[in-house]
């Protein structure tokens, strides 16, 4: 009799195992099935993701642009000499720039009639530029001299079909017949769109003309912000898990005390807004919406994360290094500090860097501490007033009346940039400090 285990003549081991019964059908059917749904979700995802790029992307690049105002006139000193008086004003400028612009107008055959009002009404008070110039370094006397002004945002909307004839009312910021200027301003070539740096590097600007308010300041406070963040959080979280991870015994002690950093990174981020006002601004009385009392604040929030992180790379780090190196000898703090830090540091500094990264972000816990709502200044330290990139979207998103649709977006692009970057740094970091491992 044959065995169970023998085959049948002329019957092999290979056909059984390539034949499929209904009950492995249904396992491969299901499987494909699986595949598909995995796909259809991941590709729903994307969609997803390239609209929202793409969404932000066609509504935020017209704020990367602006229109500005070529013109190119000589004060001559015989000019000057005789008109010093008037020179000391600002006016005076003015009225040669009104005349050195109609004086090209008149040189392209466009004929047009505008006054001081109109100019002002288009370009703001050129007059004060045009004196600072000259009052600088008076040997620019007798020299061209050519200046790039900024058309005010309403007439960057007419550029950019934000606003039109139909739409527009008269009003002391733009009239319907100052149009008409602009149009052969742009037919002579005066005129035309430029990128816009002051976006990017300027103050914020008044409500005669939103458009041209720009993000130096939030830049610049938000950077800080990162700056005391990192330095605080890093040394910080990175000892703290240390000490849990490799020294802290196994006690009711050390469990409350991991209980409650996992606690601590559930909760709401206004929470640790409300924390920084009371802790750092009403009792150590530091100065309000300064980059330091944000950075504290953040660096409150992100500190759980962080030795959360951490935590879970040095634990990645096998054992068997540390048992090998205590039975050579070597002490504890040795073994963390020459073989369980450096096959760790990879872990560490991806977490944190991403942490840090995730705050630019944050709005509510630097609402009440570390950001100004208004600020026609540069920061120039951590204890300078400041704004925030993440607030400042907020605020010309929902506070600031006529404000062009574009500037928000444009405010998103950049916050999205620097939060990319940062998250770069992170990968390449991630990929060299991996590609040096040994194991």
């Amino acid at each position: 009799m044959a065995s169970k285990n023998e085959t049948s003549p002329g019957v092999s081991h290979g056909s059984l195992l390539a034949k499929r019964d209904a009950h492995t059908q249904k396992r491969n059917s299901a499987e494909k099935r699986f595949r598909i749904y995995g796909m259809v979700a991941l590709s729903i995802g994307v969609l997803f993701l390239i609209f929202l790029f793409a969404s932000i992307l066609r509504s935020g690049l017209p704020a990367f642009t602006q229109t500005v105002l070529n013109v190119e006139f000589v004060v001559s000193q015989e000019d000057f000499d005789t008109a010093e008086s008037k020179m000391l004003k600002t006016k005076a400028y003015q009225d040669i720039f009104v005349a050195a612009l109609s004086a090209e107008l008149a040189i392209r055959n466009l004929d047009v009639a505008f006054d001081n009002k109109a100019i002002e009404r288009i370009v703001g008070k050129p007059g004060g530029t045009i004196r600072s110039y000259f009052t600088e370094d008076p040997s620019r006397i007798g020299q061209p001299a050519t200046f790039e002004l900024a058309a005010s945002s309403r007439v960057d909307g007419y550029f950019n079909g934000r606003v039109t004839r139909e739409t527009l009312v008269d009003s002391r910021f733009l009239k319907v017949t100052d149009l008409d200027l602009v149009d052969a301003l742009q037919a002579g070539g005066i005129m035309r769109q430029a990128f816009n740096w002051n976006f990017i590097t300027g103050t914020d600007s008044g409500v005669d003309n939103p458009g041209g308010a720009g993000l130096g300041a939030s830049v610049i406070g938000s950077f800080f912000m990162m700056l005391v963040v990192l330095f605080l959080s890093l040394p910080i979280g990175v000892a703290a898990s240390i000490y849990l991870e490799e020294f802290a015994p196994q006690n009711r002690w050390t469990d409350f005390i991991e209980v409650n950093i996992s606690n601590l990174a559930a909760v709401p981020s206004i929470v640790f807004g409300l924390l920084g006002l009371a802790l750092f601004i009403n009792l150590f009385g530091l100065p309000r919406s300064a980059p330091l009392v944000g950075g504290l604040v953040l660096s409150l929030m992100t500190l759980p994360v962080i030795i959360t992180s951490t935590r879970e790379a040095l634990a990645g780090v096998p054992k068997n290094f540390r048992e090998a190196c205590w039975n050579l000898g070597a002490s504890r703090w040795q073994t963390i500090r020459k073989v369980v830090l450096p096959n760790a540091v990879s872990g560490i500094l991806t977490g944190v860097i991403l942490e840090v990264s995730r705050t630019t972000g944050e709005t509510a816990p630097i609402m009440f501490t570390g950001a100004a709502f208004y600020l026609p200044f540069l920061p120039q330290s951590v204890m300078d007033q400041t704004m925030a990139l993440s607030l400042h979207l907020f605020v010309v998103s929902t506070q600031v009346p006529n404000m062009p649709e574009a500037v928000p977006y444009g405010v998103a692009l950049v916050l999205i940039a620097m939060v990319m970057l940062m998250n770069s740094l992170s990968i390449a970091l991630r990929m060299y400090l991996r590609g040096r491992k040994k194991w």
